[in-house]
């Protein structure tokens, strides 16, 4: 086989791919789990890094991981490097990681700072905003300097969270939307003047898909999360509907004290399978924050609040983000593909910019839960990949009391491939 027969059979086949993820996404039931395909195929997965990946918008990180000209960080998207940076004016920038001479990666470090980008490889170097600044004189006289910038990706922020898009076109829809939303819920924290505590990085042996759908239930929160269950109540909000009475009066006591201090709760949601939600749901009565014991994780409160008793304002982006805010640090997790069978699941935690480590915070203490919760949702995911990759699976139905949650979002997820694909 040549190497144009190789190009065409390989053209062929994720032409088939798109098409039988097509067919597959318009036969199944609604509230039913997906087609074994969807989770273990390389071809099917590479549909979903075209279609969603490289066409959706994606939650990243936080500016204040970056609050300096030439302060960055780098993220990997299904093998496609991207760099986030703030330049001199204070605009935050996304550009492929990716250098305009032979490719190389211009960033290789996780995390840092420059006065420019300097590619390793061969010095190519460029500003922040991805000008080409210097190519050297081996490029020759009828080299076009000005055309040789970084690639952009589209970027935008709102309250403190960064997102990209790798598309030729930012996707439609109501985004922007969402972004105004999330800018009002997220004033009382005060982004700009927080800093990461602490990160994790862990490694999961299960599709992406499975690791959002096991984020959107708590059906198995009960047999699995001791840690978790300390202080979070495990409904979506008041209209949840497991919620009992009592949860309801707690809700209304909580919700008073938000509304004497000007803190925004009432749940929020935006999109196909309320793909952008925001919602502020009360902790475990004389809880304050989701640490062990539910008292507080830092010595300094967030911005402007001064109710220790927060609860959880909880923020969810699909395809790969769920986060909560509480009153004295926040946490935000990030869901990336790697391959049909492997993700990599991104938890940061962010306090006051001023609190000292070992004086007002101890970051192992507030890792204790979410880490404990990350490593039972690890091995409940990739025992779930097991039972799938089996010849004995056949999708199973949803239960619309406790797992709506993946209803919403298996919702979202078929509604945008489709489009994505008739696009095409």
């Amino acid at each position: 086989m040549n190497q144009n027969d190789l190009l065409n059979t390989t053209s062929a086949t994720i032409h088939e791919a798109r098409q039988e993820m097509a067919n597959l996404l318009e036969a199944r039931p609604a509230n039913y789990s997906l087609p074994q395909p969807l989770y273990n195929d390389p071809q099917m997965f590479r549909v979903d890094v075209e279609e969603v990946f490289q066409k959706e918008w994606l939650f990243v990180g936080m500016s204040s991981e970056i609050p300096a000209r030439g302060d960055y960080f780098t993220v990997e998207v299904a093998q496609n490097p991207v760099l986030v940076v703030r330049d001199a004016d204070g605009s935050i920038n996304a550009f492929h990681n990716t250098c305009r001479h032979r490719g190389s990666r211009v960033c290789t470090e996780h995390r840092g700072k420059v006065a420019n980008l300097v590619c390793p490889y061969h010095q190519w170097t460029y500003d922040l905003k991805g000008n080409l600044l210097f190519a050297g004189t081996e490029m020759g006289d009828s080299f076009e300097q000005q055309e040789h910038g970084l690639k952009k990706a589209h970027c935008k922020t709102a309250g403190g969270f960064v997102f990209v898009c790798l598309g030729k076109e930012e996707p439609e829809g109501d985004f922007d939307e969402f972004l105004t939303t999330l800018e009002e819920y997220m004033e009382p924290y005060d982004v700009e003047n927080t800093k990461l505590a602490v990160e994790s990085n862990m490694y999961e042996k299960a599709n992406w898909k499975l690791v959002i759908e096991n984020n959107r239930e708590c059906y198995h929160c009960a047999g699995n999360h001791p840690e978790l269950l300390n202080t979070l109540l495990e409904w979506d909000d008041t209209n949840d509907p497991r919620a009992s009475e009592e949860f309801k009066e707690h809700y209304a006591t909580q919700s008073a004290e938000w509304d004497a201090e000007g803190i925004p709760h009432e749940h929020q949601s935006f999109g196909p399978g309320l793909r952008n939600r925001i919602v502020r749901m009360p902790l475990k009565k004389g809880t304050k924050v989701m640490t062990l014991d539910g008292e507080a994780g830092c010595k300094k409160l967030l911005g402007r609040i001064k109710n220790p008793q927060m609860g959880s304002m909880r923020i969810l982006h699909l395809p790969n983000s769920w986060n909560h805010m509480q009153s004295d640090h926040f946490i935000v997790f990030r869901v990336l593909p790697i391959s049909a069978q492997e993700s990599i699941v991104t938890t940061k935690w962010f306090v006051h910019k001023d609190a000292v480590e070992g004086v007002d915070y101890d970051p192992a203490r507030l890792r204790q839960v979410w880490d404990a919760t990350n490593e039972q949702d690890r091995i409940l995911g990739e025992e779930n990949q097991r039972g799938i990759n089996s010849i004995g699976y056949q999708p199973g139905p949803y239960s619309e009391s406790f797992e709506f949650g993946i209803v919403n979002f298996m919702e979202w997820y078929s509604e945008t491939v489709q489009q994505n694909l008739k696009k095409r």
